[in-house]
């Protein structure tokens, strides 16, 4: 796809760079952090609210949309922004990860699938080509192809495997991509390189992803329990086995640090439902570390999450107040600490890509964990 993806600013010191997405929906600047919207909403937050912090794509999930409401539902609406009235580009992922979670009720072949749904126990069959079809129903701007995800400690016979199941898929996926692009699609396939942690089996991936020409790659098999040195470690040598022309994607990563580690090895997008998990559980983040409001040194005080914070949760909220709506269960307090997480890790990302513009990402990048790791709880 020409001029899907275009590169800015270069930072000298580290591989982070800035660019532009060129979707249907309009351009994303990059690097960019998806808020996760698995049944069609980023919990606890309307599409108003991701407008006003400045998001301009976010996550849907296939898995759980194909199961409910549906395909005929979805397709009835005109497709995911008909549907959900977000006007904005959806990305989708394949929903292989949340069926290969439910190992005692799927099965997979070359043809693809088989599970039961974790709703009703109902059975169903997905093929490669069937979750490209899905995806054309939901509209996305981007959608990821049917793949295979090991956990951390798989032996190298099961990543070896998965690898070749997920090579395999991607031609039958990217086969039936073309044919829609053919047929006057906009939407973009991206193709994912997995391989676990065996460094010649994601060599092995990247290099059979390559040959299917994707606009864009995502490296899978990440952040799945390994060990943060483990995370670097492969983050940076799977990455420097990717073009450079194509916008790069790591999936299922958004807390602070990871987000930073990423940018550093010329990630452009990410994605993961842990600012708004977290905020419903009552953790919050701050420029000076993690923030838990049910804890009892909150209850008097009139402070704000983060007093550096611009967005309005910290404009006009006390962190007692908080602490009061986490205590009795308001469903207010979940609002408000999503809407601050998701706030907070956007404007990281805008600061990031102010720094790669200044080529100051790397002194950027070290002060900002610095005092994350150090701080004093977000005050001022």
């Amino acid at each position: 796809m020409k001029n899907f993806f275009s590169v800015s600013r270069r930072d000298t010191l580290s591989r982070a760079r800035s660019g532009i997405l060129n979707l249907p929906r309009g351009p994303v600047e990059t690097p960019v952090f998806m808020p996760v919207g698995t049944n069609g909403t980023v919990k606890a937050l309307t599409n108003e609210d991701l407008e006003e912090i400045g998001f301009s794509l976010i996550l849907a999930n296939t898995y759980h949309l194909y199961l409910r409401p549906g395909m005929e539902v979805v397709r009835g609406a005109g497709g995911l922004r008909g549907f959900t009235g977000w006007k904005r580009n959806y990305l989708t992922d394949s929903g292989g990860f949340q069926i290969f979670s439910l190992a005692p009720f799927r099965k997979i072949s070359d043809d693809g699938v088989q599970f039961r749904s974790h709703i009703d126990g109902s059975l169903h069959v997905l093929s490669p080509e069937a979750v490209v079809d899905i995806q054309l129903i939901l509209d996305s701007d981007i959608q990821m192809p049917l793949d295979v995800c090991t956990p951390w400690g798989a032996g190298r016979e099961e990543a070896q495997r998965a690898l070749e199941l997920t090579s395999r898929w991607l031609i039958r996926a990217h086969r039936a991509w073309t044919a829609a692009v053919d047929q006057g699609c906009r939407g973009a396939l991206f193709s994912i390189v997995q391989g676990n942690f065996f460094k010649d089996l994601r060599q092995e991936s990247a290099a059979r992803t390559l040959e299917t020409e994707t606009p864009g790659i995502a490296i899978g098999g990440l952040s799945v329990g390994e060990p943060q040195e483990i995370f670097r470690e492969y983050l940076h040598s799977t990455s420097a086995l990717l073009p450079d022309e194509k916008p790069r994607y790591v999936m299922g990563i958004g807390s602070p640090e990871y987000i930073l580690w990423a940018i550093e090895e010329g990630i452009d997008m990410f994605d993961c439902v842990l600012p708004t998990r977290t905020g419903r559980n009552g953790h919050v983040f701050t420029r000076d570390g993690p923030l838990v409001l049910k804890k009892a040194e909150h209850a008097g005080s009139f402070l704000p999450i983060d007093g550096s914070c611009t967005c309005r949760v910290c404009r006009t909220y006390s962190r007692a107040y908080l602490r009061h709506l986490f205590k009795t269960r308001e469903i207010l307090c979940s609002i408000l600490a999503s809407y601050h997480n998701l706030f907070f890790l956007h404007r990281l990302v805008l600061d990031s890509r102010r720094a790669i513009n200044e080529n100051k990402f790397k002194e950027f990048k070290e002060t900002f964990l610095y005092r994350y790791h150090n701080g004093g709880g977000g005050e001022e």
